[in-house]
């Protein structure tokens, strides 16, 4: 049986890849950059976003405790990574602080394309929230 050896480059290529990969809030500016990094950020912000996406905000918010929304607290786009990560704000404003922000940050066309509609999806959500909110 042989073993397979991976030369140290590429190891230290797909490290980069998973080190860099996630949102750190609206200060963070991306360092590191490659074709397969692209593609594999691209993957996981489509996640985040759609129909998908807003079940994964609901579940992880109510995970964490957090209200669904409050407008007396305001969405925060200058937060550090530390502020982002621990975070505590309600739900909606997650959408804000990332969720609205992913189409316009997406690496390849085919990311950029697919992201348009789960972007408008999420803009439709939110506008039918604040209705019914608002007892509409």
């Amino acid at each position: 049986m042989s073993t397979l050896q991976v030369e140290e480059d590429v190891i230290v290529h797909i490290e980069n890849v998973i080190v860099n990969i996630s949102f750190k809030g609206g200060k963070h500016t991306q360092g590191f950059r490659s074709p397969e990094f692209d593609v594999v950020q691209d993957a996981d912000r489509l996640d985040a976003m759609g129909a998908i996406g807003i079940a994964r905000a609901f579940n992880y918010g109510g995970h964490k405790g957090r209200v669904i929304y409050n407008p007396q607290i305001k969405p925060n786009h200058n937060m550090t990574k530390e502020e982002y990560k621990n975070s505590d704000a309600p739900t909606l404003n997650h959408f804000y602080e990332k969720l609205l922000l992913l189409k316009d940050r997406m690496n390849t066309d085919t990311g950029r394309s697919m992201a348009e509609n789960r972007h408008e999806f999420m803009e439709q959500f939110l506008d039918e929230f604040y209705k019914e909110w608002d007892g509409g």
